[in-house]
């Protein structure tokens, strides 16, 4: 039987409005990795980057 992932969910903020748009789970087995993406924000209406925020 395979072990379960450590995985961890997690909130993806919005660098500029600071609006907490996007959840998604992360790989958290050594650490959490330090992620920035590109992605919507419906509050700018463009395209911002994107951090990783923990609640």
């Amino acid at each position: 039987m395979a072990k379960a992932a450590k995985r961890e969910y997690v909130w993806l903020q919005c660098k500029e409005c600071r609006d907490l748009n996007y959840r998604t789970s992360v790989n958290v087995q050594g650490g959490t990795p330090k992620i920035e993406l590109s992605k919507y924000c419906k509050r700018e209406r463009k395209h911002t980057t994107h951090k990783i925020k923990r609640k």
